[in-house]
This record gives C-alpha cells, structure tokens and sequence, in this order.
C-alpha cells in the first residue's frame, strides 16, 4: 500500500470569492428557515430538516491499531458514549415517499483535546455522514447553485414533489441500470428508499487524521448487513423510516464498522473537490472503531422532537487533529452555525453540547 499523505496546512488551496458565496449560502439557508418557521410555528433545520430515528450508543475505539490509524480520537483503545441522528436531506418536513439521500450524524461525547475553533471547552466530536461516497456538488458556488433550487421548493406542493420524486427515480434507476449515478437526481427526489440502517454512510469530505488526511465510513454489520439491500415502500404511509428503523433497530439494535481511508495521492484523490470519490483500490477503507445501539426505539413522538431541539451537529464540532478540509467544508461551518444559532433564537431553546446520552435516552420498550 502507498505511504499515506502528511497532514499540512498548505494542502488547501482557498479561492478568491469564498467568503461571498458564504455569505450567499447563509441567505438561501435563511429563506429556507424564514419558510419552514412560518408554516411550522417552530425553527427546524435548513438541511437535513426531518430525524427518522434519535438514540443513545457507544463508540469502541479498537486497539492495537498500526501507528498511521492510531490518530486523534483513534490514538488509543478507548469506549465513548455517542449519539446518533438518522434524517433524510430536504429543509422541510417531507413525507416519506419523497424519496431523498439518507443521513447519520454521530456525536461522540467525553473526548478531549485541543478543539477546533467554535467549539472551545467542548468534548464532543461530530461526525456528518450521508449514504453517498461524495458530496452533491464540487465547490461551495455550485453547492449554492444548488441550494437556491432547493430554497425555490421549500414549502412547495407535496403532491407535487412526490410526483417528481417518482420521475427522477425511475431516471435514476435508468443510469444504475447500465452502472452510473446522478448526485443531483438524488438530491432531487431520485434517490433508492433504502433502508436507514441498512445504508452505508460516507463523510463524503475530507478531514484531518491526525498526521494524515481521511474520509471517514460507517458500515452495517450483524444483522443490519442484511438489510443494505432493503428498500421502504413508504405509499400513504408518511412516516414509513420511523416505522421501519422503530420496528427493527428495537428487535436487534446495530452495529456499524467505522472505518477511515487514508490520502495517498494529492493529485488522484483532491481535498478541493466535493465530488471525488477516492478509489478504494489505492487506498481501502480499514477499520478503526465500533459504534453499537442496544434494542430501543428508534423515535418516541412527543420526545424525540424536544431532544433533537436542543441539539446541533457540526463537522466543525470537534478536535484539531480531525480539522474538517476542503472548500465545502470551509462553506459548512458558519452556514451551520447560522441554522443553528437561528432555530435556538427562534424556538427559545438554546443550542447546546449535550454531557451523557440521557440526553435522548428512552425507555427501550417504548415503540410508538
């Protein structure tokens, strides 16, 4: 295997015009939030808007791992607690059967060391995770280009929606049929209605690993393996995911393989670029932790939605030594903090860095 690329701060490359298309990202972000908080009544997120499951789990850093792993939160052998939040990638509360890419944010809780700037005299580190090995768009102006469509649909027909997430499905399928994807189609509403514990989740973007460069993965294993394939048929059924996870993760729990892929070629695998796709041939992803939820309900109406109020997850949530990198990245972390900052002011309820999982812990045998 190729030696691994050294960590250095000049392995980004900023382009002139970032800060503007920042800013530009914040007013789509806020004419999302203006949209949903007026239907609703109540601020939720401008991405990533509805939760499918919220729940306790543990993370276990595996030990004995060779010394290019054995980095920042990977250094050493060590178990946390964590919190995980399954949602699907639309800014307002969609039926099910608009069919959107899935999503996993883990929260790591109790880890120490130097912190990432914002989130000083924290000890959380977040990992933002979708069922897609790269992001929908290559820099922050076409991410914006994006989200403008996306703000445009806010708040739009449902009926509506639900035919074109049909449409862009079957175009979809079209392309996996002879081996291809579309990112945007998915994004769109074309996107397979696997199932959320089924799927395998992507960082999608690069990150610091300690001396070295990653991406991160999240793998099914034990029994949810069986269900990567799984789809959810979610027809006059609007809340379909939570049903499906509720019913299964409440049987079983999961287990997931954290697993990290290493940079071994700057020019082959771009830290710029949100759409490439490193090739997993050069350098494989390997596993590093395991990251467990014991039989519980996935969701508890009328208690889920007060938990994940208070709660906000952030690739710029955590440690130095896992610095999110790339110019999407630098993009997600005042837009983040804006959606954020703007649901705890609209709500009354202050944003903050939970201390243990009680803070969305639930009674195991509570399935609604």
């Amino acid at each position: 295997m190729a030696q691994p690329v050294r960590y250095s701060a000049d392995i980004e490359r900023p382009e002139a015009g970032e800060a503007e298309t920042i800013e530009g990202l914040k007013a789509q972000f806020k004419t999302i939030l203006d949209t949903t908080s007026e239907d609703y009544g109540h601020a939720v997120r401008a991405v990533h808007a509805k939760a499918h499951g919220l729940v306790p789990g543990k993370l276990t850093v595996h030990g004995d791992l060779p010394p290019e792993l054995a980095q920042g939160l990977f250094s050493g052998a060590g178990e946390y607690d964590a919190i995980l939040r399954f949602s699907t990638n639309a800014g307002d509360i969609l039926d099910d059967a608009v069919r959107l890419p899935r999503g996993l944010a883990v929260k790591v809780l109790g880890v120490e060391g130097d912190r990432l700037p914002g989130s000083q005299g924290d000890t959380t580190q977040d990992f933002i995770t979708a069922n897609a090995p790269a992001f929908a768009a290559p820099t922050p102006d076409k991410f914006l280009g994006n989200l403008k469509m996306l703000a445009a649909t806010t708040d739009k027909a449902e009926g509506a929606k639900k035919v074109l997430s049909s449409i862009t499905r079957a175009f979809e399928a079209g392309l996996e049929a002879i081996g291809q994807k579309s990112v945007l189609l998915n994004t769109l509403g074309g996107a397979k209605p696997v199932h959320p514990l089924g799927a395998t989740y992507f960082s999608q973007t690069p990150f610091r690993y300690g001396e070295h460069v990653a991406k991160f993965q999240f793998v099914p294993v034990s029994g949810i393996k069986d269900f990567a394939d799984e789809t959810i048929d979610a027809s006059g059924r609007p809340d379909a995911n939570r049903e499906a996870m509720n019913e299964l993760l409440s049987e079983q729990g999961a287990t997931w393989e954290m697993r990290v892929q290493l940079n071994t070629d700057l020019d082959a695998m771009p830290i710029e670029d949100g759409t490439a796709v490193w090739d997993e041939e050069a350098s494989p992803f390997r596993t590093v932790a395991t990251l467990t939820v014991v039989p519980q309900a996935a969701w508890t109406y009328g208690t889920s939605e007060r938990q994940e109020d208070r709660l906000s997850f952030s690739v710029w949530h955590g440690l130095a030594a896992h610095q999110p990198l790339g110019a999407i990245n630098r993009a997600r972390k005042d837009t983040y903090t804006f959606s954020a900052d703007y649901r705890g002011r609209f709500n009354g309820c202050p944003i903050h860095e939970p201390k243990g999982p009680e803070d969305v812990a639930v009674d195991p045998q509570t399935v609604t």
